[in-house]
């Protein structure tokens, strides 16, 4: 299980290949073909995240949504992503459609997940708009609505640290595989922003924090 958890963490926390991967792998005596390492990642990805968000640390009430587009299979779809006021990753969610059931269905995962913010800010999405008011008829209180773009440029910035890691990635070439694969990048994300409570605790680096995470 340490050579499945370590390719883990190499493809999931470094701008790398699944090839790159094998080749780093190599270097420490691990002969594998990268198709092992993919299946690797398909199998223990989620666990990764269920592991991982045991051990979550609390984040602030206000909020900042965002989605972003994602390429699969050519075509455009939509990672729903949400920051709060310290730049702490709330929640994401991979959707086929950036709309208002998109945008509920995002919500409703992050607050079950997180719990109810005080404030959310958008950058003037009415899709986004529309699916806080509809959570906003479910709860009481309600959340407050803030729509400023330039109030947004916190999850802009969060948006690239997560794109850059897909450059070297292989193409996304079906929903089921992105959505693992751009989870387990937003999983070391939250980690190295010291986001687990195993940090700082009892371990200072995010490398330590992750392998007590998974061992």
């Amino acid at each position: 299980m340490e050579i499945i958890w370590r390719a883990l963490y190499f493809y999931f926390n470094y701008q790398v290949s699944l090839r790159q991967v094998k080749e780093l792998l190599l270097d420490r005596g691990i002969s594998l073909s990268h198709v092992s390492i993919y299946n690797w990642i398909l199998k223990f990805g989620p666990e990764l995240e269920t592991k991982f968000r045991r051990h979550k640390r609390p984040i602030f009430t206000s909020w900042k949504l965002d989605e972003t587009y994602i390429k699969i299979n050519g075509k455009d779809k939509y990672l729903y992503r949400a920051v709060d006021k310290k730049g702490q990753t709330i929640d994401f969610l991979l959707t086929a459609k950036r709309d208002t059931k998109a945008a509920k269905r995002f919500l409703k995962k992050a607050i079950r997940q997180n719990g109810q913010p005080a404030k959310i800010t958008i950058d003037g999405s009415h899709a986004n708009k529309a699916g806080i008011r509809n959570i906003n008829k479910e709860k009481n209180p309600q959340i407050e609505i803030r729509t400023n773009k330039y109030l947004n440029n916190l999850i802009e910035q969060d948006h690239r640290n997560i794109k850059k890691h897909t450059k070297q990635k292989i193409s996304f070439r079906n929903f089921h595989s992105a959505k693992i694969i751009l989870y387990g990048i937003e999983i070391l994300n939250m980690i190295r922003k010291n986001q687990t409570c195993y940090m700082p605790l009892f371990y200072k680096t995010p490398h330590e924090s992750y392998w007590a995470l998974v061992v």
